[in-house]
């Protein structure tokens, strides 16, 4: 299973595993993976704890984050700051901030404590993003800086660049794809409809050939919906160099995630989710439940643009995750359709063992169709 990419980054495994837990990045680089770390919700002040935890119990393994600057978003262009999230708070309605607050109400969520209100501009914009940058640069076991939405801008690649690290940035389209190779990234993520968070509209199936063949032969990873060594098989098969995962891990023992919010993932079908613009503005896939479903309703005001509707949203998430017991039907449970095969709490190395395996076994297959022939 050990492809190009993976001896470019010192890895035994093309698995890498997207998460928002610092343990889960350890646990899988350490099972012989790529761990990337999700870094859109810490302040560079914590960024720099998260990077310091992992350095310190990763060994020589390398590991990766992930940030998030949109091709396209509200304020673009302004870098302070602080003038960007004072000119953004200011174009937030009040009527969006009132039905977030009737819709926990009406949940029965419990208000915050004062001290433990989340600050609500964090990554989601290169003015935000750019901190955490010069602090992931600061880690040399940093060999890979991940764009979730976009192409990143070209002086921010050059930057990446010049300090030795690949770039990688997700895609949902050919079209996609193309910029980001033309831009000068090393590595195109291809991420089907199918996959958790943030996805466009094709199937996995019909964009990785796509995508490999279009940028060929810049490195595809491919990803959405990935939760057997069977796809991994299948991806590989077309071409790709690896494969992209994020689902998979939001469950697993090492992961932070509240334990209702884990029951609600193993009660899951696949046909349970839904891309939804009701946390970030953008569509993502996430757990249908009564939030998703009260912003789709006659009495929704209606998402904003990204970064506006999380400033919005993410006292929501805050409260989601610290009650979770009491907030179950209006919890953010970004997730793909892979859901359905999460149906218990297993450690990151029997995940990954059963990977290979089922890995191992699709390729015999394959082998013993081709000897029959």
């Amino acid at each position: 299973m050990r492809t190009e990419l993976c001896k470019k980054l010192g890895i035994d495994l093309p698995i890498f595993a997207f998460t928002h837990c610092r343990d889960v990045v350890v646990a899988v680089s350490k099972a012989g993976g790529f761990g990337v770390l999700g870094v859109v919700g810490f302040s560079p002040e914590q960024l720099e704890v998260e990077l310091k935890w992992i350095d310190e119990r990763i060994g020589d393994r390398p590991y990766g984050i992930d940030v998030v600057i949109p091709g396209k978003y509200e304020g673009m262009g302004e870098l302070d700051p602080a003038k960007l999230e004072e000119m953004l708070q200011a174009a937030i309605p009040e009527q969006h901030r009132k039905f977030v607050k009737k819709v926990l109400a009406d949940a029965g969520v419990p208000e915050l404590p004062e001290d433990e209100k989340p600050r609500e501009l964090l990554g989601w914009t290169a003015a935000t993003a750019t901190p955490q940058l010069e602090i992931a640069l600061a880690h040399p076991k940093v060999k890979l800086i991940a764009n979730a939405l976009g192409t990143p801008p070209s002086d921010v690649i050059e930057w990446i660049h010049r300090e030795g690290r690949l770039v990688a940035a997700l895609c949902g389209s050919g079209k996609q794809a193309l910029a980001h190779k033309n831009a000068g990234v090393d590595i195109v993520i291809a991420q089907g409809t199918e996959g958790g968070g943030h996805t466009g509209e094709i199937g996995s199936m019909v964009l990785w050939p796509e995508v490999i063949e279009a940028v060929s032969p810049t490195p595809v990873l491919a990803a959405g919906g990935i939760g057997t060594g069977r796809q991994i098989a299948a991806a590989l098969a077309m071409g790709a160099q690896g494969v992209w995962t994020g689902s998979l891990w939001l469950a697993v023992q090492e992961a932070d995630a509240p334990p209702a919010q884990k029951e609600a993932y193993f009660a899951a079908t696949s046909r349970d989710t839904v891309r939804s613009r009701s946390f970030t503005g953008k569509p993502c896939r996430m757990l249908r439940n009564e939030w998703t479903q009260a912003w789709e309703g006659p009495e929704s005001p209606g998402p904003l643009g990204m970064p506006l509707q999380f400033m919005v949203t993410s006292e929501a998430v805050s409260r989601g995750h610290r009650y979770a017991d009491k907030a179950k039907k209006v919890m953010f449970n970004p997730i793909g359709q892979i859901v359905g095969r999460i149906d218990e709490s297993r450690a990151v190395k029997d995940v990954v063992q059963t990977l290979v395996q089922d890995y191992l076994d699709a390729v015999e297959r394959l082998q013993a169709v081709t000897a029959a022939e």
